[in-house]
């Protein structure tokens, strides 16, 4: 009977402990493979994001499909930092600003997201200044494996018309969900 008993509190526990070991292995996936958490840090993407706010990250959205125009994503700085900005040029595309207006491959390009911040600038300025992409070989084309990056506040942004383009393989993932703080819960554009 004793005997009995032993053996049944040692399964038990290896039961404990496998399924400790499986929790423990599937956190690890899910934390390291398919999401991470990010805090936004700084103005560079207001008004669509705030300082401070909390988003999921979906890291395995670009292992099965293609990063999109608009997409805001989370890549890896030069500066040894992850920054979260959003794709304005693909590869393929020639990029332009001209008179506070984006032109992709010639064509205009309304942005949306930005309209009601562009209503609120008071000093009669450009929330975007004018620029023209241009690689090294002097053609304003986005080579394959790269993308043109910017943060929606454009006059605060440190973003590809400073850092240059960001290659495919810096970027950790999509950023589309903020869950802190929880008024601010819910999908992004």
């Amino acid at each position: 009977m004793e005997e009995e008993k032993l053996k049944k509190e040692k399964s038990d526990l290896w039961e404990w402990i496998k399924a400790l070991i499986i929790a423990f292995l599937l956190a690890a996936l899910i934390r390291f493979v398919l999401f991470t958490p990010i805090v936004v840090d700084g103005e560079s993407m207001m008004p669509t994001l705030e300082s401070g706010e909390r988003m999921i990250v979906n890291k395995l959205n670009y292992k099965v499909g293609d990063i999109q125009r608009f997409d805001i994503v989370v890549f890896h700085a030069p500066e040894k930092k992850d920054y979260i900005k959003r794709v304005i040029g693909v590869p393929g595309d020639t990029l332009e600003y001209k008179n506070d207006q984006l032109y992709i491959n010639d064509k205009k390009v309304n942005e949306t997201y930005l309209q009601d911040y562009k209503n609120q600038i008071v000093d009669g300025g450009t929330l975007t200044e004018d620029f023209s992409l241009l690689d090294y070989t002097g053609k304003k084309i986005i080579p394959k494996g790269y993308y043109f990056v910017m943060g929606d506040n454009r006059r605060n942004s440190k973003d590809s018309r400073h850092i240059g383009l960001v290659s495919e393989e810096k970027i950790v993932g999509k950023a589309s969900v903020v869950f802190w703080p929880i008024e601010n819960f819910g999908t992004i554009d």
